[in-house]
This record gives structure tokens, sequence and C-alpha cells, in this order.
């Protein structure tokens, strides 16, 4: 039994074969001039579209924001801002465009809200806050260390810049703990590099990474590793000298560290023992370190 659907369809699609022939004989018979849409007398008549006051655009932008609608909330709130930017509600409207932007992954524009803000209103009470979206919006694109560290290094000036411009701010304890995960990712991509270098048996490739990682982020996890790889690759190169200082920093700083065990096994293994040299670069960088940030007592 066919049903009511499968009849109906066969029979609307004759009709409409029939209001198609039926339309082509009519349509001969009109003038040029019926067919050119400007040879008329109608007089235009513009659409006239109510505006929509500032507090209901603002207001429909938190209802959105309470629901989490943030694509729409920072629709909402951007027409503030285009509509009325000199109102007491769009100075407000543009950092939570920012918010919204940030809430809904939707990064690039966040930023752009965000320092928006900042330009305009530097000194704004919500400036350190929109400084604080920006910077958290480069942080949270920071990809695997096998990829471009571009974000993490615009996190970090961001964040440095929350830091120096509002030292008093609310959001300053998260931005220097958001600082040093940064930093130990960019490590990572040396370290990354560096025992790539290694593995091709380009020492010195791979001490300047190493080294890298020494002089600019001592104050990471991956330093300890980078002392182990520095006395490996110099022992690769026969400078002995190097070798034996980068594992005396190591077990100066880090005397419980397994890398340095690595390292005193590797140099005990060609009669040698750790011992620094007050004149290499890796003593000079680690004297620099231990007074600033007490490494070694």
């Amino acid at each position: 039994m066919t049903s009511l659907r499968s009849r109906s369809l066969p029979s609307l699609a004759a009709r409409l074969v029939l209001l198609g022939a039926t339309a082509l004989p009519l349509a001969a018979c009109e003038s040029l001039s019926a067919l050119n849409p400007f040879d008329r007398s109608e007089t235009y008549k513009p659409e006239i579209v109510p505006e929509v006051p500032a507090d209901t655009l603002y207001n429909d932008g938190l209802a959105r924001l309470a629901k989490n609608e943030y694509s729409g909330a920072a629709k909402k709130f951007t027409e503030v801002d285009k509509q009325f930017p000199y109102s007491p509600w769009a100075r407000k409207a543009m950092v939570l465009t920012a918010y919204a932007h940030h809430e809904a992954g939707e990064y690039d524009d966040a930023i752009s809200a965000a320092r928006r803000y900042v330009t305009l209103h530097p000194s704004g009470e919500d400036a350190a806050y929109a400084q604080y979206l920006m910077a958290s919006s480069y942080y949270n694109q920071i990809t695997d260390i096998s990829r471009d560290q571009e974000r993490t290094e615009k996190a970090i000036v961001a964040l440095q810049e929350l830091i120096e411009r509002y030292p008093r701010s609310e959001y300053v304890a998260d931005a220097k703990q958001k600082i040093q995960v940064a930093r130990d990712q960019l490590a990572g991509k040396e370290m990354l590099i560096g025992k790539y270098y290694l593995e091709k048996r380009n020492y010195t490739g791979a001490i300047n990474r190493y080294r890298d990682v020494v002089s600019r982020y001592q104050t990471t996890r991956h330093v300890e590793e980078a002392l182990m790889r520095l006395t490996e690759a110099y022992m690769a190169l026969g400078v002995v000298n190097e070798a034996q200082t980068a594992a005396a920093v190591l077990g100066h700083n880090f005397p419980d560290s397994p890398w340095y065990k690595d390292a005193y096994v590797l140099l005990q293994s060609r009669g040698l023992e750790p011992r620094e040299d007050r004149g290499s670069w890796i003593s000079r960088v680690f004297q620099g370190v231990a007074k600033t940030v007490g490494l070694g007592g």
C-alpha cells in the first residue's frame, strides 16, 4: 500500500511542471519595459529599522553569557561598541567582547578586542583584566614542543607587560605562574632540537641549543638535563675542561639529580671527575643565577 507522502510527491512535481509551462507564454507577452526594474514609476521607500537601545543590547549580551552562548554574546557587545561608541555601555562592552570570545575559544578575536581596550583605555578600571585576557588567549594557544612556539613567546611578552604595567593587579600571581610554564615550554623546544643534533653527532649544534637552555631558562625543569647533555657533547668533542665544569655545576646545584649521576659516571669512565672552572661560561652563568634565585646556597 502506497503511503500518503509517496502519492503526493509526484502530484506536487506535476503541478510545478504545469505552472512552469503556463508561465512561459505569459513571460513572452511582457514588454521589455515591464522587465526593466529601473523603467518604473514606483517610489522607493527605504525600510526603517528601529534602533535597539544600548542598554538593551548590553543586557541581551549578558543574558547570552549567562546561557554560555559566548559567540552570540560577543556579537551583542560588539554592536554596543559600534552603534554607541560614546555611551557609558561601550567601554564595558569592549571588555566583555574580549571575555566572550575568550570563553568561546575564539582567541584571535579575543586578542583583538582586548588589545583595542588597552590601547584606548590604558588606565581604565578593566585595563589589567583586558591585558590578562589578551595574554591568556595567547597562552591557551601554546602548542606541543614539536611545533612552532610563536604563540608561547607572545604569551610571555603579554604576561610580562601585565606584570610591569599593573603590578598591583590581582592577576599578577597567575601571570607569573603562566610565564614559568611558558618558559619551560620554550626550553623544552630547545632540548628537543639539541637532542636531534646530538643523535646526528652534530655536537656543536647540540651545544648551542643546550647553552641556550642554561643561559636563558635556568629556572626550568630542563636545566639539569641540559647540563648533563653539555657534559656529553663536550666530552665527544674532547673539550674536557667544559665537560668537567658542566658536571661540577650540575652536581653543586642539583646534587640529588639523576642527571648528575649520569654525568659523574660518564666522566669516571674516562678517568675524570667533575671540576669547575670558574672562568667557564657555564660557571659564570650559574654564579649570576645563584645571586638572583639563591641556587647552591
